[in-house]
Order: C-alpha cells, then structure tokens, then sequence
C-alpha cells in the first residue's frame, strides 16, 4: 500500500507543499498548507476550486485588497486564558493589527457585494466573488476591541500618557523631575569645568537609569557624590552629584509605579476581553484560510493553473497540460515544456504509453497523477480553458524501485505487492498509476502476467496511466475495448525524443536507433540485430508508417465528413432562398396585377382626355398633333412597363421550372447537368443593351453586341470581346448603391469566393505528374487558396528521386503571398509532402 506521504514523493507534490508555504504571509497559513490533503467529495472540492479561482480573480483585478497584517496572536490569546496574565504591549499591537486586517477583509466583501447587488439587480447569484463572501459572511469582527485598543496605544504599539488618569500624572511628574535633575546637574557641570574638574565637552548620561557626571578618577573627590561605575579603560568615573540623589530615587520610585499602572491598564483590558477568546480564535482561522487561499491564488498564477469545467463522474480530458514543476523549472532555463493532450473515459479509460526511453512516458504518468491530485486537493492546475475533468474515489500508484532488504523484497515482489493491493481495492472510480508495467523479471512472464492483471483492471472499470515496452500488452490494448494505445513520438532523423503524446496508436521503443546514437560499436549493434532478425527490427518502422497511414486517411475521412456537412448547409441555405424567392415572386405577382389595373385607369382616362381636346380643338392640327404625339408615349411607357414585368415573370418561371427539375433530379439521384447550374448561378439572361461586369471584377460596361457565346461590351473607351458565361447582369441603381458605399466585391463575385472557400481541400496530390504538368496544377491551387484565404495547405508530391518536390520548391519560392514552406511532420509523410503557409 502506498501511504499519502509517499505517494506525494513520488508525484512531486511535495515540492508543490514547499512552493505554496513560500507564498503564505505568515505561519497561520503555513499550517493549513501542510494540512492539505485528498477529497473525494465533489461540493468540497468544486468549492474549494472556486475560491482559489475567486482569489486568482482579486489579486488580478483588485488593488484595494488588505494585506498587511497577517499576524499570528494565537499563543498569547491561549497564554492569556488563566485569569491574572495578561498581554504585553506588542502582543495587545500585534492584536489590533490583525483584528483591523480581518475587520477590513470581511469589509471588502461586503463592498463587493453591494456593489455586485446594485450593478446586477437585487440577486444573490450575481455576487462577484460568491463563494469568497459566503466565507467571510459570519466572520466576527471586533471594532470595540480594536477602539479599546486605540485609546491605550499610540501608533507605534505603546501605551498613550493619558491610557489613564494615574499613568498621566505619574509621567507628568516623571517629567518634571527628570527636568529638575537635568538643570540641576548642567549647574554642577558647569561649575565643575570652570574649576577644571571636567572637561568642557562633557555632558551629563545615563548610567543604571540615573543621570550621572563623566569625571576623571584623579578629581573624583572634588565633587561630592555616588560613583555608580567606571569606563572599560578606567579613565572615567560617573559620579551621581549629592544635589540630585534624592530626585534619581524619585525618579525610580515614580517608574516603579508606572510599571505597576501600566500593567493593571493592560490586565484590566485583558480580563475584558478573556471571555471573548474562543470568537477572537475564530476569526484568526479566518484569516489562516484567507492567507493559505491567498498563496494557492498565488501558486496558480505563477504556473498558469485554472479552474477546469469538472463533473461529479470520474474521466479526464485535459488539452495542452503542462507539468508545473517541469514548467517552472523550463522557465528558469528560458525554455517552453510542451503540452500534453490526454483523455481517459467511456471506452479508452485505461492508457497505455508505449515509445523510446528518456522520451517522455514517465513526465506524462506523473503529470496526470499530480494534476489529478492537485486538483482534488482544490488547487488550480495548468490545463486549457476548454478542458473538462472528473473526481475519482482513490489514486493508486506503482513507480520507481520499492526493494527492501529488511523486508525481503526484490523490485519485482516488490510491484507484485502492489498489483495485490491495486487488484483488491480497485473499482470503477479508481485512477491507476503504473511506470514499467511488467518489468523487473523474465520478460515473457512479466508480458504475460502484465497483461493478465490489465484484464482484471479492465474489467472492474478502473482507470489509468500504464506505461510498457512489451508489445504483446500493445497488442491487448488494440483488440480490447476499454484500453487505448499511446505513443511518446520520436524522430527517427534526428535522433532525439519529440516528448509529444499522440493517443490512438503504440510507440516504439527504437532500441537500436538509439543505442547506434549513443555510440555503441557497430558491430554490437549489427550482431544483436542478426540475432532478433530484420523482421522484428523493421516492425518498428512498419509500425510507425502504418501508423502515418493511418492518421493521412483518418484527415480525409474528418475533410469528407466537413465538406458533407458544408454541403448540408449550403442546401438547406438555396432551399430556404428558394421559399423566399417564391415568396416574393407572389408578392410582385400580386403587385403587378394592382399596378396594371391602375395603368389601365389611368389609360382609359388618358384616351377620353385626349378624345375630348381634339374634339374641343375643332381641327387646329398642332393642337391635335400635340394630343396626339402624348398619347403614343404614354401608351410606349405602359407597353414598356408590361414588357419590363413580362420578363420578370418569364425569368421568374424559368428559375421555377429549372429549381423542380433539380428536385426531380435530385430525388432520382440523377445529378444536375450543366445547364441547370450556369441556370441556378445566373441571375438573369444578358441582352444588348444590358449593364454587365465581368464576374470578379468591378468595372462596369454595356453590351453593344451578342454573337452566340461572345458578347461585344464597352468599358469606357475600350471595347472587348468576352464570354456570356464569364458576365453576369447588373443594374443601374445597384450599381449606384455600390458606388455610393464604395463596394469594390460584387454580390455575385462575394459568393462565388464562398463557394470555392467551401469546397477548397486543404491538399493537392500531383504524385505520377510531368514537371510542366504538375507545376501548371500548383500554380492554379496556390492560386484558388490565396483567393479562398485558405492556410496551410498541403502539395502531396512524394519522395522518389526528389526532382518533383525540388522543382516545386523553387515555383514557391518566385511566388508571392507565401509565407513560408517546410516539409510535413516526420509521422505525417515527413519529405513526401511540402506545407505551404500563406501570408
């Protein structure tokens, strides 16, 4: 069994305890970190999370925050308990300080709470630090204490002349006789450096709370006294003149009654406030919580630790988590530690981590068990903020050596213990820590065993990290549900650890790469390789591409499910244009048909007007000439009016018709021809006389000629001969709402780059292509990904002599709007595939 203390050693939280304990202000904080223990009770830890989270937020946003006196008066509130003790001056100072800090602390709450309450409306839910104000809510404070207080001490912590009437008179008199004594002895002084019995630059000191002469032992006699004492060297002697003996007595008797007056100030005030200590040592545990909060606050800024979206079920799905001691430690040296994506739940709930040594298997073990335990001890851990995590009943841990000569156990009885003890008290809420599952004896029995036991783990439920070398507990992992392969990456050409976990798939452990890299003699290496044969040091390899393999088709089946689902969404969008479409079509239907029963009134009444003025000019010509010539161009505009809207309604069934053909097509499963879709793009069918651009472009002509596909269009002063289907229609007043809003995309155009942006595929394969061919093909793709603003993109132009990827690396380097290029990732397709990244 692992005890707590040890299994903190062996995560490294005990270091997280030193770290913290240096954040505290004083030892009242310092005890409750040392008290820091597991939960596994889902509100104690959720609340516990929340106010480090609250805090994390005051030492952020708030300045006004009270920090001053953290001061631990605990021992001198027990001390005081009998009755005639009493606290001293700076015990009763120490205790107005922090009763002050704890009165100001339970006031910034309540502040932020009103303050809360009158932004939000008058709702409890809507307080800043919600959890942090429930804490603080009963909290006693003292404010008579601190007043009491006040009115015995100074601001330095000592007790004011006027504590009381007697203490004022005894210093006054005090005073007044050190005054009498002072001007006394500058008379002596003064007389005795006129005779030459002291020297002009002596003055009168203090020798055992008496005021005293410096004389010289040869004129001691001179002046009539009390020597109190002598200096080190014997040249000076202090004489306590006659003349002022009696007033020194004074002074002694006078301090003597101050003393006795000061302590029945402070046992009067202590008696006062005995039957309140066990409230005052409330409000000190208060403040302990409130310094050991602070310092988690702290710890967690200083590693970036957050408060994750948790449930009550156990599971684990951490994104881009970092070990804070590995952090911190990286920091120091100015280096980045990457980040660990890492999920355990539902079907994949016990993990193993296969991959080379020194490559990173035990960093990630330790990481998940620290986390997981800093985290159910309510502290913060570094993880993204879209990560999401569980509570588990019971952490178990089997790592580094537990040999024991007084015990006799070998590391290998050692870890069976420990698998007993895992195998007996495991269950479904339980989280496994394993480092080298299996090792430490023969490997075929270790193998074996190993994975006997992680069926047994499987099959209670249990969670966990495991990591291994042995292929066969791999191989149990692929065929079993439950269980999940993953692997510490390696790069195979340069030699060295990527410390990057990849879930879905085992690592290898590269021994013989690693060992040539170390500098093992060749012959050893090529000797050992004889001996386990090439099959089995080539499966590694075969692995790894396999494994590559795998994750290229398992992007193009996550690309096919994008564009499907893009797909859906750009029908449900025509669909929806449609019914609108159909919508508005009735909607003009309806009102033409009102606008042409008007223009027929209006025609009947134009016709009678006209019949009457000629009848009227009784033959003047000009007259009926002019009637005449007004009638033709209101019959012209009232043609024109019902041709304009016979083609509308003309385009209009012809969109209708081409849209039920579609459907028709589409329930056959007969895919649209070519027609129906320049049909479903076009907005309407190109005339002379029509105002078009080219698609893309905003310039505007007009069309002075249409020869089958070629139309004859003026742009300015140039003439130019294009295709109908590279035009499209616009009218005069949109052209005018563009100019006026300065709009240099077209409708048209703006949707033509959506849908190309929407069926781009973010890679090109041009394996098996001429030079001239495949370069051509790259171009165009570069092209359609600067105008889709699509990056990175991917040119799949395999290995093979390197000729094809040499002569599309230097086409990329002529080409602007790219950022840069590189090879892919080593266990992508490494120099196989050039990355492009746009500007």
């Amino acid at each position: 069994m692992i005890y707590p203390q040890i299994f903190e050693q062996k995560i490294g939280f005990d270091k997280i305890r030193q770290l913290i304990n240096h954040h505290c202000l004083s030892p009242l904080g310092k005890e409750l970190v040392d008290e820091i223990y597991f939960l596994s009770d889902f509100q104690s830890i959720t609340g516990k999370l929340s106010q480090t989270d609250e805090f994390v937020r005051i030492l952020r946003e708030e300045d006004d925050f009270p920090t001053d006196y953290f001061i631990d008066v605990r021992y001198a509130l027990g001390r005081i308990r009998p009755e005639g003790t009493f606290l001293d001056e700076k015990e009763l100072f120490d205790l107005k300080r922090s009763l002050q800090t704890i009165c100001d602390i339970t006031r910034f709450f309540k502040r932020q709470r009103q303050d809360g309450l009158k932004r939000q409306g008058d709702s409890k839910d809507e307080i800043i630090y919600p959890t942090l104000t429930v804490l603080a809510g009963d909290v006693p404070v003292f404010p008579k204490i601190i007043a009491q207080i006040d009115s015995i001490l100074d601001k330095y912590g000592r007790i004011k002349d006027n504590a009381s009437h007697e203490l004022m008179r005894i210093r006054k008199e005090i005073f007044a006789t050190v005054g009498n004594i002072s001007r006394n002895l500058q008379t002596i002084l003064r007389a005795a450096q006129s005779e030459g019995f002291v020297d002009r630059d002596v003055a009168p000191t203090m020798r055992d709370g008496r005021l005293v002469i410096p004389v010289s032992p040869m004129f001691k006699r001179r002046i009539k006294g009390i020597v109190h004492d002598e200096s080190a060297t014997g040249k000076t002697v202090f004489i306590e003149p006659e003349a002022v003996v009696d007033a020194n007595n004074r002074i002694r008797e006078l301090e003597n009654e101050e003393k006795r007056e000061v302590v029945r100030i402070l046992t009067s005030f202590t008696d006062a406030i005995r039957p309140v200590i066990p409230e005052l040592l409330r409000s000190f545990v208060f403040l302990a919580t409130i310094d050991f909060i602070r310092a988690k606050a702290l710890f967690a800024i200083e590693v970036n630790g957050i408060k994750p979206s948790i449930e009550e079920k156990p599971f684990v799905e951490w994104k881009q988590t970092v070990h804070p001691l590995l952090y911190l430690s990286l920091k120091k040296q100015e280096k980045q530690a990457i980040p660990l994506d890492i999920t355990l739940h539902d079907n994949k709930r016990l993990l193993i981590i296969s991959g080379p040594n020194a490559g990173g298997k035990s960093v990630c073990l330790k990481t998940v068990g620290l986390l997981q335990y800093m985290l159910q001890c309510g502290l913060l851990i570094p993880v993204h903020e879209n990560s999401r995590t569980g509570v588990f009943d019971k952490l178990f841990i089997d790592i580094g050596d537990e040999q024991s000569i007084e015990n006799d156990l070998s590391t290998y009885s050692s870890h069976l213990n420990a698998m007993k003890f895992f195998l007996k008290n495991c269950d479904d809420r339980t989280l496994l820590l394993i480092d080298e599952f299996g090792s430490g004896t023969e490997p075929i029995i270790g193998g074996a065993l190993a994975e006997s036991l992680l069926g047994r783990f499987n099959s209670k439920g249990s969670f966990g990290v495991i990591t291994t070398h042995y292929r066969n507990l791999k191989q149990y992992a692929e065929d079993h549900d439950g269980i999940v392969n993953g692997a510490m990456l390696y790069d195979r050409h340069l030699m060295q650890p990527l410390f990057t976990l990849s879930i879905g798939h085992p690592g290898s452990s590269f021994a013989i790469d690693i060992a040539r890299k170390t500098g093992l003699p060749e012959d050893v290496i090529d000797e050992a390789s004889e001996k386990v044969g090439s099959d089995y040091i080539e499966m590694d390899k075969y692995l790894q591409d396999i494994v590559r393999d795998k994750r290229y088709w398992e992007s193009k089946r996550q690309q096919i499910r994008l564009q499907e689902k893009k797909l859906e969404e750009i029908i449900s969008r025509y669909e929806k244009d449609l019914e609108t479409i159909n919508l508005q079509r009735k909607e003009i239907v309806k009102a033409a048909k009102t606008e042409a029963q008007q223009i027929l009134s209006e025609a009947n009444a134009k016709i009678e007007n006209t019949i009457r003025e000629i009848k009227e000019a009784q033959a003047e010509k000009e007259r009926t000439k002019t009637a005449r010539q007004a009638l033709e161009q209101f019959k012209e505009s009232v043609f024109d009016t019902i041709e304009e809207d016979l083609k509308i309604t003309r385009k209009m069934e012809k969109l209708r018709e081409s849209q039920s053909r579609k459907n028709s097509r589409k329930k056959k499963g007969v895919p649209p021809s070519g027609a129906e879709k320049k049909l479903s793009i076009a907005k309407a069918v190109i005339e002379t006389g029509d105002t078009v651009r080219i698609k893309g472009q905003t310039a505007a002509g007009t069309v002075i000629e249409i020869q089958d596909k070629q139309a004859t269009v003026v742009f300015g002063m140039i003439k130019s001969a294009v295709n109908i289907d590279k035009l499209e229609k616009v009218s005069r007043s949109l052209l005018k709402k563009e100019t006026k809003q300065h709009t240099f995309i077209s409708a048209q155009t703006a949707e033509a780059i959506y849908q190309k942006k929407l069926n781009f595929k973010q890679e090109i394969d041009v394996r098996g292509m001429r030079g001239d061919e495949a370069l051509q093909t790259v171009a165009y793709y570069i092209d359609d990904a600067i105008l889709a603003n699509v990056s990175p993109v991917r040119i799949l132009h395999g290995t093979g002599s390197g000729i094809l990827r040499q002569l599309i690396r230097d086409y990329l380097t002529t080409t602007p709007g790219i950022k840069n290029f590189k090879d892919e990732h080593i266990q992508l397709g490494g120099t196989g595939i050039t990355v492009i990244e746009l500007e």
